[in-house]
């Protein structure tokens, strides 16, 4: 993307989002890191999102009181640290514009950076004072503008939750003119940002205006950096910042520009929804898209919800791949039929394989494996289709070699040539020279047994009016010849039979050796879930327990106890969806390696059998 587009139009406060952006969201399938960056109008947000960017320009600075950004503007990038990532940085439209004067419209705009970022910057001027804290009021409304959960009826419990997919919080302070020190000792600006999110002790209603907003911050932003930024430039030139050279901009300036550039490269992390699963950019899309809908519509953005409904797109996506795949893979040997089992089935395998782990890379959260079974079952058919053309290939290509091979016996036959003393034998001779032709033609498939015992039994009639006109052989060895030719029959079936055998033990075999690896790698994707959300549990809990530690060491003993009250609610429930987790995948792996028996079940019993005709229908059927 070589300049920004916009990505959610805010038309009279009305919120859409611009569909060639989303498109091109839609297009990038790399994981993606996504920094937002919110704060007051004029106060130079953009700047920052052009230097993330590495540009001199791209999003719009102005030079004037007037807000240039207007909704959410979007700049895809290569992540400058991160191979095979994409940076997305999100230019927000400034809070407080006083000529569009719609806090509700403010919140709304706050509300969707906070869902769709892994890092929110929140860019401010001076220093940080009771004022700036206060300004970040849309913090207080969050858990009205944004559920975590469809409703349960318990909202305070909800809340407790925020904290798991809220992005990292990094407060950059512009213009900055003081002395970093407190009681004559220098400290950093990390330290700078703690000391004014302190709360105070008491209960009154002023203390409680003043503590309310920072105890927010520090609930649902518990991973908190601080960057401040002294003035790049003089007043006069401020104007011109645009298109100055970075040369003419302060030392101490670029030296923390270039620092906090570093922090965000190494420290943002791929964006994440709830049970840990990494985000593309096409599934960033389909959030975008459900989040403004809801918001447009006048109702709250589910967290929950929007999650099931990109999974459901995403899975239905999976499984498109996956079948795809699969089509691909099988594509080379369809080019060869007719073609043995072992080459066919071995194919099979392995491009049901790749199938699955083109499914399996992509899907999440398809918890009851819906989509996984309807990705069994659509390679099933077309993988019984492809059975039945080579199946048919074989026949046809063996019909066409015996009617190539025995053209001169028939012709000889309508000629009478065996209408004579002797004629038996020389017809013996021709019937043994074609079958012998016959089976030396290579590549003739899975039918070539059963063509030719069909071959036989046709003839079967032919050969013995032969038999019985050759004056020349006497009743015996006329008896003789017909058990001959009757023992050779048998033969043939029994070869047929033997070849039919052969294909479904080897498919059989191969059966259980997909079910292996399909069981595997659905074991190792719900190991990988698993991870994913202890890895999220474990940073919730870590920083939930540093901030009760905070809150202790300062004298707040209430509250701390209030927030190890939350900390013990939070792995109840981390437990109970842990073991509910648990129960589904082990239902489900049950399910499927039932299904597997079954199938195998089935193909045991064709093999006692007999029937060729029926063993072959019902074989492409149960493949």
């Amino acid at each position: 993307m070589d300049s920004p587009m916009c990505l959610v139009e805010n038309v009279d406060s009305v919120l859409r989002v611009v569909p060639m952006a989303i498109d091109y969201l839609m297009g990038v399938k790399q994981q993606v890191v996504v920094v937002a960056v919110v704060g007051l109008y004029r106060t130079g947000k953009s700047y920052l999102m052009n230097k993330l960017a590495q540009k001199k320009t791209g999003f719009a600075l102005g030079a004037t009181i007037q807000s240039k950004t207007k909704g959410i503007w979007m700049w895809c990038v290569p992540h400058p640290e991160k191979t095979d990532h994409t940076l997305v940085l999100l230019d927000t439209e400034g809070l407080g514009d006083v000529e569009k004067g719609d806090s509700k419209n403010d919140a709304w705009i706050f509300s969707l950076n906070i869902l769709l970022s892994s890092t929110l910057v929140y860019n401010s001027q001076g220093t940080i004072n009771n004022d700036a804290v206060e300004k970040l009021q849309y913090v207080n409304e969050l858990t009205e503008m944004i559920k975590v959960k469809s409703p349960t009826g318990n909202e305070e419990e909800e809340g407790t939750q925020f904290v798991q997919f809220f992005p990292d919080f990094v407060w950059t302070v512009r213009d900055f003119t003081l002395q970093l020190e407190i009681d004559g000792r220098e400290i950093t600006p990390d330290q700078y940002l703690e000391n004014s999110l302190q709360l105070r002790k008491g209960t009154s209603k002023k203390i409680n205006d003043y503590n309310l907003p920072r105890e927010c911050i520090r609930k649902f932003f518990p991973k908190r950096k601080c960057f401040v930024f002294p003035s790049p430039t003089t007043p006069d030139n401020m104007q011109r910042l645009e298109s100055m050279d970075e040369a003419e901009l302060s030392e101490s300036f670029r030296e923390v520009a270039d620092t906090f550039c570093r922090f965000i490269f190494k420290e943002s992390r791929v964006k994440t929804v709830i049970g840990g699963h990494t985000l593309t950019g096409e599934m960033l899309g389909h959030l975008v898209n459900t989040y403004v809908e809801t918001i447009a519509k006048g109702n709250v953005p589910c967290l929950e919800n929007a999650v099931l409904a990109m999974a459901k797109i995403e899975n239905q996506a999976a499984m498109d791949e996956g079948l795809a795949v699969y089509q691909k893979g099988m594509e080379d040997v369809k080019d060869l039929f007719p073609v043995d089992i072992n080459q066919l089935t071995e194919k099979h395998l392995s491009s049901e394989t790749q199938a699955m782990q083109a499914f399996m890379k992509r899907s999440f959260k398809d918890e009851n494996g819906e989509f996984l079974k309807a990705l069994a079952e659509a390679i099933s058919n077309h993988s019984a289709d492809l059975f039945k053309q080579n199946k048919d290939a074989s026949e046809k290509k063996c019909k066409a070699l015996l009617e190539k091979l025995s053209a001169p016996m028939d012709q000889g036959m309508k000629d009478g040539m065996y209408a004579t003393p002797g004629g038996y034998e020389l017809y013996c001779n021709h019937h043994d020279n074609i079958v012998a032709q016959y089976r030396a033609e290579p590549n003739k498939g899975v039918r070539a047994e059963e063509v030719l015992e069909q071959f036989l039994k046709e003839k079967s009639s032919e050969s013995n009016s032969i038999l019985q006109a050759d004056n020349k052989l006497s009743e015996n060895e006329k008896t003789i010849q017909a058990e001959k030719k009757k023992t050779a029959e048998l033969e043939q079936e029994k070869a047929a039979f033997k070849q039919q055998k052969a294909e479904m033990e080897c498919t059989i075999e191969n059966i259980g050796k997909g079910q292996e690896k399909y069981l595997k790698e659905m074991k190792e994707k719900m190991e990988e879930e698993r991870k994913q959300q202890k890895q999220e549990f474990n940073r919730t809990l870590e920083r939930r327990m540093q901030e009760q530690k905070d809150l202790m060491e300062k004298g707040h003993k209430e509250k701390a106890d209030l927030m190890r009250q939350e900390i013990e609610e939070i792995k109840k429930k981390n437990q109970l969806e842990k073991d509910h987790s648990n129960q589904n995948q082990m239902a489900l792996l049950e399910s499927l390696k039932q299904q597997a028996e079954e199938q195998k079940k089935q193909m045991e019993a064709l093999m006692q059998e007999r029937s060729p005709v029926k063993v072959v229908e019902r074989l492409c059927i149960v493949l």
